[in-house]
């Protein structure tokens, strides 16, 4: 199983405007794509987990915690496994590939944020293979203050 990866693009800005990029974002056996928008920063939406679906992710406005864990058992998960945690932002585009095997989650860290999720599978095909946990089965969602 592989882990996580961040696809990191860029901005380019001249005289017209700018834009924003992950061209290494191959879209190969994406199946469809939708978005999400919490009502306020802070909210947190976790723990969503598919043994077969992967997902990727990118935000399209503000910034957002995004976090994985590779689930040990489907059915009683253990509280100590790692969590691997990603901060997306509109002013670093980036896609987060999240492979199949992991819970995901997220909490928006601005109120206007907003992410793009494409899933390698059907919308049929994910309701099949759907798994939900606490919101704080994982709790990774303090910002530490540095």
């Amino acid at each position: 199983m592989t882990e996580p990866k961040l696809i990191k693009g860029g901005i380019a800005v001249d005289d017209r405007g700018i834009v924003t990029f992950v061209n290494d974002f191959d879209l190969t056996g994406t199946r469809r794509c939708y978005t999400i928008r919490n009502h306020r920063k802070g909210f947190v939406r976790a723990w969503h987990g598919h043994k077969v679906e992967a997902k990727y992710f990118t935000v399209v406005r503000g910034a957002i915690l995004i976090c994985g864990v590779r689930i040990d058992n489907w059915d009683h998960p253990s509280k100590d496994l790692p969590v691997h945690r990603f901060v997306l932002s509109e002013q670093s585009p980036a896609v987060l590939h999240l492979p199949a095997g992991y819970a995901n989650g997220m909490m928006s860290l601005t109120d206007d944020a907003q992410l793009l999720v494409f899933s390698t599978t059907t919308l049929q095909e994910s309701l099949n293979d759907d798994f939900r946990f606490h919101a704080r089965h994982w709790d990774p969602w303090t910002v530490e203050e540095r």
